[in-house]
């Protein structure tokens, strides 16, 4: 099936609409030159996230709308589109999986949303939220594959670009693969000459060995403290994109993430969950950086107890 993929247009009016509810985010230098770091973990959900649920959200129909929704998520998307839901008057459902961090499902009931638990994996959750949508008249906000998610997140490589003109290189985290589709595809679109890494744990190389097969693939398990990257396979979009869009895809152990989060607390004071280290993981890997390059910490919601051991 050939997919339609979306324009550098598309993300500009996604950018237009997103404008009152995500904050433009810092783009700080670190203590090794050419190296910056897009603070996502500045949102107010904590993640880049509440980009493609508002834009999603926000363009549906005001009864489909007023029906409600709902979403399967690891946390931080859950969170988005709860914050999203209560500010379009929208009532939501979010199903998260029974291993979801507490602090990520205490955000998403606190803004007013109703919290359903369903297995382990995206499967899992994917197939608890069709069924509750189709029982309650719900319409799904899916986390990553789907045109209007794609673009909300693509907003932040328009950031990127106008912060930083020279950059030369922009590492990205891929779980489902709506962010690195969405600011590849800004990038790309904009500068074609600028390298897009992404970036995944060596325990969920679900982009990596879809590229590798020239389709996507679905891993049999994935495991990572980078809980927002897990994802078994990317989507059909989100693929279609990295594939015209990314340059390579590269991992990181768990070990390589856990000193990422000591890193970028120690030497710029940012409070990063795992998923969100793994770019910065992934360029301190490097042995030259190859030009400015920019690393999007996509996240900051981590539990107190877990960041107090990455940073000891």
């Amino acid at each position: 099936m050939i997919q339609t993929l979306i324009t550098l247009e598309d993300i500009r009016e996604a950018a237009e609409r997103v404008a009152a509810v995500a904050r433009r985010t810092p783009l700080i230098p670190t203590i090794v030159p050419g190296f910056f770091l897009k603070c996502e973990n500045l949102q107010p959900t904590g993640a880049f996230k509440q980009r493609g649920a508002y834009n999603m959200v926000a363009q549906l129909a005001p009864d489909v709308r007023a029906r409600g929704v709902i979403t399967y998520s690891s946390g931080n998307h859950g969170q988005a589109v709860a914050m999203a839901a209560q500010l379009l008057g929208a009532p939501a459902v979010i199903v998260m999986p029974e291993t979801a961090p507490a602090v990520k499902v205490e955000g998403a009931r606190a803004y007013g949303a109703e919290v359903v638990f369903a297995g382990r994996t995206s499967f899992d959750r994917k197939e608890k939220a069709e069924a509750i949508a189709a029982a309650r008249g719900l319409t799904i906000v899916p986390p990553f594959d789907h045109e209007w998610i794609i673009a909300g997140q693509g907003t932040v490589g328009l950031e990127i670009l106008e912060q930083c003109p020279d950059v030369e290189r922009v590492f990205v985290p891929v779980g489902g693969g709506g962010l690195i589709s969405g600011v590849a595809t800004a990038v790309k679109r904009s500068k074609p000459q600028v390298t897009i890494v992404g970036v995944e744990p060596a325990g969920a190389p679900k982009m990596s060995a879809s590229l590798a097969a020239g389709e996507p693939v679905t891993l049999e398990k994935s495991g990572s403290i980078a809980d927002g990257l897990l994802a078994l396979r990317p989507g059909d979009l989100t693929f279609a994109h990295a594939k015209a869009f990314v340059d390579r895809v590269v991992t990181v152990t768990d070990e390589e993430i856990a000193s990422a989060v000591k890193w970028l607390f120690r030497t710029s004071r940012i409070v990063a969950e795992p998923s969100g280290a793994a770019t910065t993981a992934a360029v301190l890997a490097q042995r030259d950086l190859g030009g400015t390059t920019v690393a999007i910490v996509s996240g900051g919601n981590v539990a107190p107890e877990d960041f107090a051991r990455y940073i000891s």
